[in-house]
């Protein structure tokens, strides 16, 4: 483990030094990907480092043992490092458990009012005031990409993207159904209601193009049909493409705008469609 811990070690600072070059600041795309490889390793070197400084103090403390003017120090310098380097091994070891890959990524957070009516829309507006006093304290941004506000002044259904750093690995245990029970706003006679509002945590999709080729294309033209008129049966004014189900074709980019990120789920989601998609218009 301690050569893995050496080579992590040397490998930080090598990154350090590349995120000084004024090449790399310049290079937006390659400054950010290094600073993303810089941070996930930096917490287990700085477990690492210090589990060198308190083995390095064990080691000189044991070493002065057997000067008798040193020797009260020595017993009490080493009383307080020999509980901590267990300690620092087990965090050491956790750290190095293999992570989940989306857990570096933004995440697509979606509330919908459940069960109860007005006040599951009040109880889905706290729900995301609270997200959203989280997301402040740990400085995310938030961006809200569509609401449905109720007449109440709750929502019937928010989506939002939450940016920032490893948002997806704290943000993924609150998906499910969240209930309350209480005495509403909205109730005049003093019942207790039960409310529901469910909560999506959806890792944030990357960036991708889909190319289509023609030859996965059938387009079908079709003439106006009637008694009888004007461009009726004459005049091919109707065009209906149809995409043959094949292998979809990715090619992985970066966005180039963080409001490029409003629709990458959305993108995502639609391309792994197996189905054949038929669009029809008519001039």
């Amino acid at each position: 483990m301690i050569d893995r811990l050496q080579q992590m070690e040397n490998r930080y600072d090598d990154l350090a030094h590349q995120l000084s070059q004024p090449e790399l600041v310049n290079d937006h795309e390659k400054y950010q990907k290094t600073a993303r490889a810089l941070s996930e390793i930096e917490p287990v070197v700085e477990k690492f480092r210090e589990l060198k400084q308190v083995r390095q103090g064990l080691e000189e403390a044991r070493a002065m043992l057997a000067d008798p003017d040193m020797r009260a120090m020595a017993q009490e310098e080493i009383a307080t490092l020999e509980p901590r380097e267990p300690v620092l091994e087990e965090e050491i070891k956790v750290l190095l458990l293999p992570k989940d890959p989306n857990d570096e990524k933004n995440v697509i957070l979606e509330i919908r009012a459940g069960t109860g009516g007005d006040e599951a829309s009040l109880f889905a507006a706290e729900i995301f005031r609270m997200y959203t006093r989280f997301a402040e304290q740990h400085r995310w941004k938030v961006e809200v990409l569509s609401m449905s506000e109720s007449g109440v002044g709750g929502y019937k259904e928010v989506i939002a993207i939450i940016e920032g750093t490893r948002v997806y690995s704290q943000m993924k245990w609150e998906s499910g159904v969240h209930r309350v029970q209480r005495v509403p706003a909205t109730e005049t006679q003093g019942r207790v209601h039960t409310s529901a509002v469910t909560v999506a945590v959806l890792p944030e999709a990357e960036e991708v193009d889909v190319k289509i080729e023609a030859k996965d294309l059938r387009i079908d033209t079709f003439c106006s049909s009637g008694p009888g008129g004007q461009s009726v049966n004459t005049t091919y004014s109707a065009v209906r493409i149809t995409h043959i189900p094949t292998k979809w074709r990715w090619r992985s980019s970066n966005p180039s705008s963080p409001r490029r990120a409003r629709s990458r789920w959305a993108r995502a989601t639609a391309a792994r469609r197996s189905a054949p998609t038929t669009s029809r218009r008519t001039a």
